[in-house]
């Protein structure tokens, strides 16, 4: 291998190229991002960035001189616009031609956005993925302002966490009968709810959006329970999708992203994949983790493997959520489990939910309770599942269970 090209300038490029690096590879790297500001962190954006608590510089993943000192080749504001898989080149949007030996595909994800038959394109509507809504979207946050937020994800309870404690008026506008229905159990979606209820947010849960009004600009919103809430502007939280416009152009495989193999490889021997654009399979099923965590390890192992390590990459799924004084963290996958046990922790509002299915121990969410996120992590990572009596007891030495 002697000329890595690598499309997409987050988290997970950022840290593919740092491992090459690190690893000793000494080709030449070039690192295409279409946005106009080195690689930085995501989910400050809409926490502390948009409380004005960070600055844009303490958002960037390395210092801005860390790419030229490690002689790779950053490209911004340069999105990539074809990939020739028989030719091993990428084409820019200026027309420039990039070779590549290897390439490395971490395009992320775009959020989906509300159709315009609804108001989706009226001003005042706004999406919270990237730095540019994040600067799009603070001038709104105003004291006494009206904002909808559509979608109870973490996207959006972030936001209108973020907003309430500006001083908005926040309403949060979920479709399914309860929110974080999609992630969480009834226990976390109860948790959460009662925060933001105890800090002034409206939770309407169950109910659609049926359309956005206003004449230009977004002033109101009536919803499919035939109500009307007025706002002064929206935020939509209603999910993202993997960005794998390019790959599909180019004829990659995609299933749920783009297809990677235990590898992080693509159905082309010379391409790669990682983060929220990739697909990997998980206890015998295709998923994409859509997190930090998985971005970083997707992304180094991918350049293991680019470095022919043959080293399988094996997820380890993490997650975390800020809300007003909640950490809310999370290890390992909820998916399909059939029993949730409380342990309530040392204060009142700090408890940990355990998830069991078929009695194994397969994910834990800890509301302010980093102490039982650590223990359940690691015990879900050894495939320790203690007997739930045992876990939820509260004379139990959590970390005697590490030792089976």
């Amino acid at each position: 291998m002697t000329n890595v090209v690598v499309v997409g300038a987050g988290q997970a490029g950022a840290s593919l190229v740092a491992k090459l690096r690190a690893e000793g590879f000494d080709g030449p790297i070039t690192l295409v991002g279409a946005e106009p500001v080195p690689p930085y962190q995501r989910p400050p954006l809409s926490k502390a960035y948009l409380l004005g608590e960070m600055t844009k510089e303490r958002l960037f993943l390395r210092p801005a001189d860390f790419y030229a000192e490690h002689q790779i080749d950053l490209r911004l504001d340069q999105a990539a616009q074809t990939i020739d898989l028989a030719a091993r080149t990428v084409t820019l949007q200026g027309g420039e031609v990039l070779p590549y030996d290897q390439l490395a595909l971490t395009t992320g994800s775009v959020p989906r956005r509300l159709p315009a038959r609804i108001g989706g394109a009226l001003d005042g509507v706004y999406t919270m993925r990237d730095l540019a809504d994040a600067d799009r979207l603070a001038p709104e946050l105003v004291a006494g302002r009206r904002v909808l937020v559509i979608g109870g994800g973490y996207i959006g309870l972030e936001a209108a966490a973020v907003a309430a404690k500006r001083g908005l008026n926040v309403t949060v506008v979920e479709m399914a009968e309860r929110i974080l229905q999609r992630v969480a159990s009834k226990e976390t979606s109860d948790y959460i709810r009662a925060l933001h209820q105890r800090h002034g947010v409206d939770i309407r849960e169950g109910v659609g959006l049926a359309q956005l009004e206003g004449t230009g600009r977004v002033t109101a919103a009536t919803l499919t329970d035939g109500s009307t809430v007025p706002t002064d502007f929206v935020v939509v939280g209603v999910g993202i999708a993997p960005n794998t416009e390019l790959a599909e152009a180019a004829g990659l495989v995609l299933d749920n992203g783009i297809r990677t193999d235990a590898f992080c490889q693509t159905s082309d021997p010379h391409v790669w994949a990682a983060g929220d654009c990739a697909s990997c399979l998980f206890e015998g099923n295709r998923i994409r983790l859509e997190s930090v965590g998985g971005a970083i390890d997707m992304g180094e192992n991918a350049a293991l493997n680019m470095l022919g390590r043959g080293v399988e990459y094996r997820p380890a799924p993490w997650f975390w959520s800020d809300q007003f004084d909640c950490k809310l963290q999370i290890a390992g996958l909820n998916t399909g489990h059939d029993a949730v046990h409380l342990r309530q922790g040392a204060t009142p509002d700090s408890r940990s939910h355990w998830y069991y299915r078929a009695g194994r121990l397969i994910a834990v969410d800890a509301m302010n309770d980093a102490r039982n996120y650590m223990i359940g992590k690691r015990l879900i990572a050894a495939g320790i599942s203690p007997a739930p009596a045992v876990l939820v007891d509260p004379a139990t030495d959590m970390k005697a269970l590490l030792t089976p």
